[in-house]
């Protein structure tokens, strides 16, 4: 039924994301899908912003971000489970479809906390990427 999963990684709460990750391989187990596991390092909207960090800060972020994708993946994806590592850059919901797209991924994978006051007017990532993904997604909180 699912070829090809994409599950979304927030490498700065690897505790929460445990659960998704575990969700997104018995899926990938139960399906013989391949995962697409990603990370997005968000940018910062403004250009004029990017002017206060060292040069070459972006590419930093990149290569840990990578480094660190890795690592959270060699400890919960088991060896029999295909997997890919993807290290989105930019808007978080705007990689995750973008990426649904590359990987011609049948299912997102995500997660979601409950959402802070802020995100009532902007909305959180995870109800961005339910809203205009053109696959199914699945939620885990």
């Amino acid at each position: 039924m699912y070829r090809n999963i994409l599950v979304s990684i927030d490498l700065g709460d690897p505790e929460h994301e445990t659960r998704t990750l575990e969700t997104a391989v018995d899926y990938a187990r139960t399906f013989a899908s391949r995962l697409h596991v990603m990370t997005v390092v968000p940018d910062y909207g403004m250009s004029i912003v990017g002017g206060f960090f060292p040069q070459g800060h972006e590419q930093d972020a990149l290569d840990h971000a990578n480094k660190a994708l890795h690592e959270f993946t060699k400890k919960h994806v088991p060896a029999d489970i295909k997997h890919r590592h993807i290290v989105g850059h930019g808007s978080i919901y705007r990689e995750i479809l973008r990426y649904a797209g590359v990987v011609k991924a049948d299912l997102i994978v995500l997660s979601a906390k409950r959402p802070g006051p802020e995100d009532y007017l902007l909305g959180p990532n995870a109800a961005r990427v339910v809203r205009h993904a053109q696959i199914s997604v699945l939620v885990v909180r």
